[in-house]
C-alpha cells in the first residue's frame, strides 16, 4: 500500500484550513486517512503550522511520500532536516549530539527569521494605523470647520433676518405718524380759509 503525506481541505468558502494527514494514495482527497500528524493554516500572516514532529519524521522513514505542499511544511519545520541527519548518523559521517547540535542551530536560525516576519507584520500594521488616525484626524476637523462655518452662515443669516424684521416694523411705527402729520396740515388749511 503506498502512503502518502497530503493536505485534506477543510473551512468553507474563502476560509479553507487544510488537516496535514497520512493517507492510502487510492483514498479520496478527504476521504479516509491513516492518521492526522498537523494542521495547516495559510489565513493568518505568516501561515500557522502545527504539526506532531516525532510522527511526520516515523512516516517519513517509513517511506510516505509527501505531496509538494507538503514536502514545503516539512521542509520548513525541519523534518526532512531531521532526516538527512538522521541519514548522516547511519552512515557514521557524526554522532547523534552533532546531528542535534546542528539542527537545533539551524532551528533557531529558522524561528528567528519566522518572527522577524511576525513583527515586520506587527510593526506595518501599527503604522497603518498610525496613518489611518492621523488620516481620520484631518478629516473630522475638516468636517468641524465646515459645521462652524455653517453654524456661522446660519447665525448670521438668523441675525440678519431678525435686522430685516425689526427694520419693517420700525418704518411701519413710522407710517402712522406720517399720516398723523399729512392729515393735520389738511384739517389747518380750511380754518385758514374761514
Amino acid at each position: 500500500m503506498a502512503t502518502k503525506i497530503r493536505l485534506q481541505r477543510h473551512g468553507h468558502k474563502d476560509y479553507a484550513f487544510y488537516p496535514i494527514v497520512i493517507a492510502d494514495s487510492r483514498a479520496p482527497r478527504d476521504g479516509r486517512f491513516i492518521e492526522r500528524i498537523g494542521s495547516y493554516n495559510p489565513n493568518t500572516n505568516p501561515a500557522t503550522i502545527s504539526l506532531n514532529f516525532e510522527r511526520a519524521l516515523y512516516w517519513l522513514n517509513c517511506g510516505a511520500i509527501p505531496t509538494d505542499t507538503v514536502r514545503n511544511i516539512l521542509s520548513r519545520e525541519g523534518v526532512l532536516m531531521m532526516k538527512h541527519l538522521q541519514g548522516g548518523v547511519k552512515k557514521g559521517a557524526f554522532s547523534q549530539e552533532e546531528a542535534q547540535k546542528r539542527f537545533d542551530a539551524w532551528k533557531a536560525e529558522k524561528d528567528a527569521k519566522i518572527e522577524a516576519v511576525r513583527n515586520e507584520v506587527r510593526e506595518n500594521k501599527k503604522a497603518a494605523n498610525k496613518e489611518r488616525l492621523a488620516e481620520e484626524a484631518k478629516k473630522n476637523e475638516a468636517k468641524a470647520e465646515a459645521v462652524a462655518k455653517k453654524k456661522a452662515e446660519i447665525a448670521a443669516a438668523k441675525a440678519k433676518a431678525e435686522a430685516e424684521a425689526a427694520a419693517a416694523a420700525a418704518p411701519a411705527e413710522e407710517a402712522p405718524a406720517a399720516e398723523e402729520a399729512a392729515e393735520a396740515p389738511a384739517e389747518e388749511a380750511p380754518a385758514a380759509e374761514a
